[in-house]
């Protein structure tokens, strides 16, 4: 089966579980009886998930071992398995997968051990680079560390600065001041972050249709490598609560294999009004202040960490419909910062460049209304940011009520940012501008320096094996990305990236898509960029290119691509074409180092 070898280790240790089964014995059965416990695996069933309904042994292994129907509580159906593999488990091992029934001849159980009280060991720091990619065994006496990841919809770096919780996880942690996107909008990006692969190796290029959302996904056959079934195959409980990826439908499609609380909406942008798929049972949420979204996703969350031991390890993503429009804040929020406007930066309702790209070259100046529109709209983010701010601080506090606030990660970002009013547009995103490739991410945890700033280049696509690396778990072979695990501690790795690669399929047109631009929102043609540390370079469909150096030309208004020299035209190129047909780790870290002088401004 596919993801077999991807379970190899989980696969071993529910055997040894099972049947209370001797190692001799775990390896007699590995034939058939491994590819059962595969089959779990892979339809979702989990270690030790009994009490959420999809646990491997009581819903899945024994039913299928015993041919009777699940428990009524079982939340996922069984996988088809041939009766013959059953029937050859049974023959090496009749009692496979039944708890209460030792193997013939095995002596009663002795008494349990009495309890420890030595000191619970220290966290011990991640695995050196590029270990955790083969999975990184665990040192001894250390524990697994828990990872909370926070992913916002929608929010550019100019809203960090109203939310206290998140400004003082830059002041005990460490904050990445060049982490780009591979394409700013919502489906592209979240595909990249949970499987490691930019949009030209997971074909996720829009939010729907058969190259984009949900069903794209799925079919592509993406949710058996992320790094949610890496970690859950290295023993994590892990938890998705809110967006997943647009299309998702709670009353239709089930819980993504990795995940073993599910606590996922559908169209929840509005914040009320909305149904959750709760492990398999529908909840409709109405519009009770109580039934605001981002409080529920809270609530919910801080549930499955109070629920948790020490000796489980954790990781959980609550990815919020906030600040997305129509940016509806907390009711308690509605009449937060009543004098707030957007930022006035230099990009700000500006002209447009003579030379600029066609898709914007038209775009007139804001009027007064307009203007009046996004300063309102702003206030409304930065109040919906409010509650997420919030529920940062109550995972930190539920975390450490379980004793475990030194052994964890907390992870904060944003699926892309946004502009409103830069460049004369209404607020929107998909340009490969800095407003909105541009986001957030800082991180906090065991052996993160605090107010730590790490300046190398780093992409979303880096995420994936950075959560495997921390949890000493296999990262899937065909990630794009490195583990961001060395400069989280301060450590300087030899040839980083220097580019970051931007991908971009439009213009958008379909009137399902919720990131629909309006027509003044801007809305690019497709395109490839690179963004290095000093300028931005894009090829657009057609011909067109632009190149600002971001040194003289901050705010990106002044495209020079036409006055470069036709070497450096030719090296940006070349650099260019190298990184957006990368595949692979490996091929993908040589395409993306290019050395300064050979870029330079």
């Amino acid at each position: 089966m596919s993801n077999t070898r991807m379970h190899i280790a989980a696969i071993c240790q529910i055997m040894l579980a099972l049947g209370g089964a001797t190692a001799a014995h775990a390896a007699q059965a590995a034939g058939p009886c491994r590819q059962i416990v595969a089959a779990c695996l892979e339809a979702g069933f989990t270690q030790g998930g009994a009490r959420t309904g999809d646990g491997i042994q009581v819903d899945c292994v024994r039913p299928i071992m015993l041919g009777t129907a699940q428990p009524r509580r079982a939340t996922r159906p069984l996988p088809q398995i041939d009766p013959q593999i059953v029937d050859a488990c049974k023959a090496r091992n009749p009692d496979f997968g039944q708890r209460n029934a030792p193997p013939a001849g095995a002596a009663p159980p002795n008494p349990p051990p009495p309890a420890r009280t030595e000191p619970t060991p220290l966290p011990v720091p991640p695995p050196q680079a590029g270990e955790g990619r083969e999975g990184a065994a665990l040192p001894s006496r250390a524990k697994r560390p828990n990872i909370v990841f926070v992913l916002t919809d929608d929010l550019a770096t100019n809203l960090v600065q109203y939310m206290p919780n998140v400004l003082k996880m830059q002041r005990d942690g460490v904050t990445f001041a060049n982490y780009f996107v591979t394409d700013s909008l919502c489906c592209p990006s979240r595909s990249s972050i949970f499987t490691g692969r930019y949009p030209h190796n997971t074909g996720i290029y829009r939010n729907v249709g058969a190259d984009g959302g949900y069903a794209a996904f799925v079919n592509r056959g993406h949710e058996r490598t992320t790094f949610a079934t890496a970690l859950a195959a290295a023993g994590y409980h892990t938890a998705m609560l809110g967006k997943y990826l647009n299309g998702y439908q709670p009353q239709r499609n089930p819980a993504a294999p990795g995940w073993n609380e599910w606590d996922v909406a559908g169209n929840g942008y509005q914040g009320f009004n909305y149904d959750l798929n709760q492990n398999g049972r529908i909840v409709h949420y109405a519009r009770r202040p109580e039934d605001y979204m981002t409080d529920v996703l809270s609530a919910a969350a801080v549930n499955f960490i109070k629920q948790q031991t020490l000796d489980t390890p954790l990781m959980i993503e609550i990815a919020t419909f906030a600040p997305h429009a129509p940016y509806t804040p907390a009711p308690r929020d509605a009449d937060a910062f009543p004098s707030l406007r957007a930022p006035r930066t230099g990009a700000f309702n500006a002209a447009s460049d003579p030379a600029a790209p066609k898709w914007l070259a038209a775009h007139p100046q804001l009027s007064e209304i307009e203007v009046a529109t996004i300063d309102n709209d702003f206030r409304k983010r930065a109040q919906s940011v409010q509650a997420v701010d919030a529920m940062i601080g109550k995972l930190q506090q539920a975390v450490a009520a379980i004793g475990a606030a030194d052994n964890t990660y907390f992870v904060f970002s944003s699926d892309n940012g946004y502009h409103m009013g830069e460049h004369r547009l209404m607020p929107g995103k998909m340009t490969a501008y800095d407003t909105d490739i541009h986001v957030p991410l800082i991180v906090t945890g065991p052996g993160v320096p605090a107010g730590g700033t790490v300046d190398e280049i780093v992409q979303n696509i880096d995420l994936c094996p950075t959560f495997t690396e921390l949890g000493f778990a296999t990262t899937p072979a065909n990630v794009d990305g490195r583990s961001l695990a060395p400069l989280m501690r301060g450590d300087k790795v030899e040839g980083w990236r220097t580019v970051a690669l931007v991908e971009h399929l439009g213009p958008i047109r379909n009137l399902a898509d919720p990131d629909l631009p309006g027509l003044r929102s801007g809305n690019p043609t497709t395109y490839e960029a690179i963004r290095t540390a000093t300028s931005l370079y894009v090829e657009y469909a057609g011909g067109e290119k632009e190149y600002h150096d971001l040194v003289a030309d901050p705010y990106e208004l002044r495209n020079t691509y036409a006055s470069l020299p036709d070497d450096r035209k030719a090296a940006l190129h070349a650099a260019l074409d190298a990184v957006q047909t990368c595949r692979g780790a490996a091929g993908c870290q040589a395409a993306e180092h290019v050395e300064r002088t050979a870029l330079r401004n």
